[in-house]
């Protein structure tokens, strides 16, 4: 079963991710609503997700940030990013996402992502 911890600052996108996640078979094993507090549950953490879904704008660190403290810890750490803002994609795949996502977006979109890198395992 493939791990996901949730990142997102608004907590109807975490609760609707966690939501569909789960009904689709997926365990997520925590959630953070920014880059900051992702980072510290990253590094607490002995139970590592396979996959990071990772919001770009939050308060305190942004997705970018985050992405690139987590990737000096784990440079194998899978990151999907998701964001509104279409121009920081070249940012989040420079700092380790293997992909993005601009929202809005279909959730059967973020399956798809999930079910293609959780083959690469």
């Amino acid at each position: 079963m493939t791990s996901v911890l949730i990142v997102d600052d608004e907590l109807f996108i975490v609760e609707l991710y966690r939501d569909i996640l789960q009904l689709r078979g997926y365990r997520v094993t925590g959630t953070a609503f920014d880059g900051e507090e992702a980072l510290k549950k990253y590094t607490t953490s002995t139970d590592k997700p396979d996959v990071i879904i990772m919001d770009h704008r939050m308060p305190v660190m942004n997705g970018v940030d985050a992405t690139k403290e987590i990737m000096k810890l784990n440079p194998s750490q899978k990151v999907i990013f998701v964001s509104a803002d279409v121009l920081v994609e070249k940012e989040a795949r420079d700092a380790g996402a293997i992909d993005f996502l601009p929202k809005p977006f279909r959730m059967d979109d973020l399956i798809e992502k999930m079910e293609r890198i959780a083959s690469l395992r």
